[in-house]
């Protein structure tokens, strides 16, 4: 076993930004799915029994490997546990079963995902009765519970477990009324509009098509445990064949408006793909978004980002008046804010966006409407409207991030004890103006430029951000801080 798998086998269970992640049969295992699985629905019960009245969990999973039979453990152990339990009886996007929770009043979800993160690894996710990731505060009450021992006695003669279909929810026909789903399905249908999504071999697979109810172009739609050898995050080095193919699309088709969507393993992040080949993260889709609520849609509402979040977010955002509040990374600090102040949309960096007329919840088949619905109304490409924001702003920074791999968990604990006593004064040849320490370490530099430091939550990986005047400046301060994070290990 390699040192990375015995630190890991050895890893107490934490959750990170949202959920418990780990490698499958070294720290996810049978045995510890089993145990957390019924702590967690006794967090569940201890933040929303009285306000809900129920015992009810649902159980929901994703197409990882063996994912259907960890959530069959976790249904189990939590049946045991004397709760009334329903099991998906088919793999679907989280943001699904968080509706769902909150829609039937359940005390919550467990959901069987990894997300984003590569096929060795599954999690767990623990979703409230409000329709979201639950606070810091009752994953904590996990912990301790895991840490002191807690295990809730088995009862006799428990209710049996019960099964739904999540597509038959009601959650398809909710979304349709967010926007003009006419318009959208018009523009497909007479050959204005093609659309295409890669899911990525996920949970999104045929998501889109059933709320549609057109035809559309899906790609990597087969289970596939290894994600073709890659990780079902929505980033431009997995998606090049995708890329390829919709630009091919859209030189042997003019005239036509095409847009490529693309979602993470579990659907709770997007990204998009213009019909030129461009690829557009969040950083840029939530703007667009920002100004077709705003204008198109007549909304108004906070809108809140991440401290990994694009300068052109709070740009825009000044266009239209809209307040902005700024929180640390993870969607959990964004649903804690939805619940709290009238929002209009919340997003993150790694794109995970979702809005205050929903759930508060980051749902990418939600954000794929508007998306659509916003190149139909404007009859523009979203590289039109992308390059329209950046002349209303006069801000025309580049963005990318990189995931820099460590050698162990040991190796990440060295570059942090570096950063705290000793961070870089000058980055790239520009001086550190300002160093953020909401969360990770974000360094403001003279000429404007920003560069940001973090750690994963999950495994031994160190992240990081830049935004600068050109793409090419942007690759210099991140090869500089590759370098220097390589030495600091």
């Amino acid at each position: 076993m390699s040192q990375s798998l015995r630190e890991a086998a050895a890893r107490p269970i934490e959750f990170g930004t949202d959920g418990w992640r780990g490698v499958i049969a070294a720290d996810f295992t049978i045995e510890r799915v089993a145990r957390v699985a019924p702590l967690a629905a006794k967090a569940l019960e201890a933040e929303f029994g009285e306000s809900t009245g129920s015992r009810t969990v649902l159980i929901g999973y994703d197409r990882r490997f063996m994912a259907e039979d960890f959530a069959q453990v976790a249904a189990e152990a939590v049946q045991a546990a004397g709760y009334t339990v329903k099991i998906s009886d088919c793999y679907a996007p989280t943001p699904v079963f968080s509706w769902i929770a909150h829609h039937e009043q359940a005390l919550g979800a467990i959901v069987l995902t990894a997300s984003h993160n590569p096929g060795r690894y599954l999690g767990l996710k623990v979703k409230g009765a409000f329709g979201g990731s639950v606070a810091p505060d009752v994953t904590k009450q996990i912990e301790t519970m895991l840490a002191g021992g807690a295990f809730p006695e088995a009862v006799a003669n428990p209710e049996p477990i019960g099964s739904f279909n999540p597509w038959d929810s009601g959650y398809c026909e909710a979304l349709r009324q967010f926007v003009d789903i006419a318009a959208i399905r018009e523009a497909i249908t007479q050959g204005k509009l093609t659309v295409f999504v890669d899911a990525m071999h996920g949970a999104s697979a045929g998501g889109l098509s059933k709320v549609l109810d057109v035809p559309i172009h899906e790609l990597n739609t087969n289970r596939d445990p290894l994600f073709g050898g890659g990780a079902p995050e929505p980033l431009p080095k997995y998606t090049a064949r995708s890329i390829a193919q919709i630009r091919d699309h859209q030189q042997a088709n003019p005239e036509q408006l095409v847009v490529g969507l693309v979602f993470d393993g579990d659907c709770d992040r997007i990204a998009a793909i213009d019909g030129s080949g461009e690829f557009l993260t969040s950083q840029i889709l939530i703007p667009i978004l920002i100004q077709h609520l705003a204008v198109e849609r007549g909304q108004t509402g906070e809108v809140v980002k991440t401290v990994s979040g694009s300068d052109l977010m709070p740009k825009v955002a000044a266009l239209y008046d809209l307040p902005v509040h700024e929180t640390a990374v993870g969607y959990k600090y964004i649903a804690d804010r939805m619940l709290s102040v009238p929002v209009l949309i919340g997003g993150e960096e790694s794109g995970g966006v979702g809005y205050g007329s929903h759930i508060p919840e980051r749902d990418a088949l939600l954000s794929a409407l508007y998306v659509l619905e916003a190149v139909v109304k404007a009859g523009k490409s979203l590289g039109t409207l992308y390059g329209a924001l950046q002349d209303k702003t006069a801000f025309f920074n580049a963005y990318d991030r990189i995931d820099l791999a460590l050698a162990s968990m040991a190796a990440r604990d060295r570059v942090l004890g570096q950063l705290q006593s000793n961070p870089p004064a000058e980055i790239a040849g520009q001086a550190v103006v300002s160093c953020q320490t909401t969360d990770g370490y974000k360094f403001r530099l003279a000429d404007g430029d920003w560069l940001m430091i973090r750690f994963s939550g999950t495994e031994p990986v160190l992240r990081l951000y830049c935004e600068g005047v050109t793409l090419d400046r942007v690759h210099q301060i991140l090869e500089w801080a590759r370098t220097w994070a390589e030495a600091a290990s």
